[in-house]
């Protein structure tokens, strides 16, 4: 195959150590690939432009990214390179490299087509440390120090813990320790109802908590068991109990944190109290309560470069999304399909739905399963006794996939209610109509055109320290994702997907381990048909968007409960840059669907689809369904 010599320029600003690199869809680009990434040189003439020559086959059309980052040397010998991505191109549609070409000027990293498109790495290599000061329980600072106890601290964390590099090290050469300390950031962010300030830095003396906002320190690094994190403590008014031969006046104490306890605790998620030393005696003058968060990059996948869709949105009319597939079996009794099943989503599918609805947990065994509900029940038939059963209440992740397709399924309630009959009736089940269908064989039931509203279960805790599902401890965070992220980017394909959680956690971590799929935070709001959560990230809508906007999330899933009340939330939310569902049993009237259209909601969600859509079939595909929706000849918003 004849090939040819392109050469391609771009001008970017970087940092110390930071590179430009290209990739694409070709081998001499990587194949999408950013550890086989071409790294361009900068220019000595001009020093913000980037540059590079490559060979290509002739005659063959290429497309390509650019992207920013760090490249660090294999920590095993002849293994890939480790590349940190910090940004990269986004473009819904590539750069287009033309076979003609010889030279290709391409601007400004960024721009393209007259768009400008540029979104944030994902954790290729690195681990993110987060830790929190915040009042969901209670106030994270607790002084004992009389003279204290009426002070108000400033707090300002400080990283640590690198070993310094030999003297006789080449100053031309960078040793593993400069690469480290290069590649390690400290960032602050603040959310609150009020707003949001997210990825700076700190005061000199830091920051002051307040009991309504969520403080938040993100650290990334490549050493994340090597860290000293000291938390530095200061006098608000800088004025009182100076201590002398201070570097900075009014610094009263310190709380350390060493990043290898979270290794060593084999929880990445959890609280540390630590004690605050003062700063002139080994005394401690206090404690403060630091949550902690460790978010590591998915094992044994590597995501591509080819596309991205984690803020991408094409406006439409709002989607209706089947909850559950075709709806929620409790919610329409009636129907002899039953929700979450394969049945349900065919079901839903056939009826015109865009996406459908449905939530995801691990099984004991570890193997992703679509069920709504935390727990179910187990009978056991007495003694002696053909009519009557006793139900016992399970945790789903204490079985077998195996096990749960064993199960006569039957909701939790059912200890509280009298329906043995429903259980001793239609012994057999219809393989698509059977309970407990795993993730991979929803991928491969389903049509593709049909959308995933993926909602990745996880336990919350009430307000009065009750946990849902009585759980007050579940999987590994970053095992639970590895697992259900790795099917879903293996088996995706061409389907519209997005994630929702109602955990913030989850949510961050959706959106730092891969680069491919948007995430929406599911909010309850206020409400009066819910207890109220105990983190605050939780308990309002307004809160809900400045943590959404902070972790630079596609959008939020609200509760329709307190949209009602509030149809301005949907247009806020709009402005400031976000997608905007809504759920909960109020989108199953009408009315309230017609007043959210009309709002502008992006998405609905809501049960009984089959009665609210009729299909028809466009005669230019014989397999993809256009809508008719029965509401929409009734509403001129539909």
């Amino acid at each position: 195959m004849e090939t040819c010599h392109v050469t391609l320029a771009v001008r970017g600003e970087t940092s110390p150590g930071e590179v430009i690199a290209v990739v694409g869809d070709c081998e001499a680009l990587g194949s999408w690939c950013h550890q086989r990434a071409v790294i361009l040189r900068p220019d000595s003439n001009e020093g913000n432009t980037w540059t590079t020559t490559i060979t290509v086959q002739k005659g063959v059309v290429s497309h390509y990214r650019y992207f920013k980052g760090f490249f660090l040397e294999s920590k095993s010998a002849r293994g890939p390179s480790q590349v940190i991505v910090n940004l990269w191109e986004t473009h819904q549609q590539p750069r287009t490299m033309s076979p003609t070409d010889q030279i290709i000027d391409d601007g400004n990293f960024g721009n393209y087509n007259g768009l400008n498109c540029v979104d944030s790495g994902w954790l290729t290599c690195q681990t993110e440390i987060r830790l929190r000061l915040h009042h969901s329980k209670v106030a994270p600072v607790s002084i004992t120090k009389k003279k204290f106890k009426k002070s108000r601290f400033r707090i300002k964390l400080v990283l640590e813990g690198f070993e310094e590099e030999d003297e006789d090290e080449e100053e031309d050469v960078l040793s593993p320790t400069t690469w480290l300390k290069m590649t390690s950031t400290l960032e602050i962010s603040m959310i609150s109802a009020n707003g949001y300030k997210s990825r700076h830095s700190q005061p000199e003396c830091g920051n002051t908590l307040e009991p309504s906002q969520w403080t938040e320190y993100s650290i990334h690094t490549m050493d994340p068991d090597n860290l000293e994190l000291n938390f530095e403590f200061f006098e608000e008014d800088l004025s009182n109990h100076v201590v002398q031969g201070d570097a900075h006046p009014g610094h009263v104490g310190t709380a350390c944190l060493l990043s290898s306890s979270f290794r060593e605790s084999g929880k990445d998620h959890g609280v540390a109290t630590l004690p605050i030393m003062g700063r002139n005696s080994r005394q401690t003058i206090g404690k403060v309560r630091v949550d902690y968060l460790v978010i590591r990059p998915i094992q044994g996948l590597q995501c591509d470069m080819s596309s991205s869709f984690c803020k991408y949105w094409k406006k439409r009319g709002a989607l209706n999304v089947g909850h559950r597939g075709a709806g929620s079996t409790r919610a329409a009794k009636h129907q002899r399909v039953r929700e979450n099943t394969i049945a349900s989503f065919k079901s839903a599918a056939q009826h015109g739905a865009a996406y459908v609805e449905f939530d995801v947990h691990l099984s004991k065994d570890a193997v992703p399963i679509v069920y709504h509900d935390l727990t179910c029940c187990i009978s056991t038939k007495k003694k002696n006794d053909k009519t009557s059963l006793e139900l016992i209440e399970v945790p789903v992740k204490d079985l077998t996939f195996d096990q749960l397709q064993l199960l006569k399924l039957v909701h939790a309630t059912a200890i509280k209610e009298d329906i043995d009959k429903d259980l001793l009736d239609d012994e057999e089940e219809v393989d698509e109509h059977q309970p407990f269908p795993s993730l991979s064989q929803i991928f491969q039931a389903i049509p593709e055109h049909v959308g995933f509203n993926i909602e990745l279960k996880w336990i919350c805790q009430m307000k009065d320290g009750a946990w849902d599902g009585n759980l007050s401890s579940y999987f590994n965070m970053n095992t639970f994702l590895d697992i259900v992220l790795s099917c879903v980017l293996q088996k995706g394909g061409k389907r519209r997907i997005v994630f929702s959680c109602f955990d913030p956690d989850i949510c961050t971590m959706v959106r730092q381990k891969q680069n491919k799929y948007p995430i929406l935070f599911l909010t309850q709001g206020i409400s009066e048909k819910y207890p109220e959560l105990m983190d605050i990230r939780c308990q309002t809508t307004q809160i809900a968007m400045s943590f959404a906007q902070s972790e630079n999330i596609l959008g939020i899933s609200a509760h329709t409960e307190e949209l009602l009340k509030n149809l301005s939330f949907i247009g806020d939310a709009q402005s400031k840059g976000l997608v905007v569902f809504s759920w909960g049993d109020d989108n199953n009237d009408h009315e309230n669907r017609r007043k959210l259209r009309e709002q502008g909601i992006d998405g609905l969600i809501y049960d009984r689809i089959c009665e609210c859509l009729g299909p028809y079939f466009d005669s230019s595909s014989s397999d993809s369904p256009s809508v008719r929706s029965k509401e929409s000849s009734q509403t001129s918003s539909s």
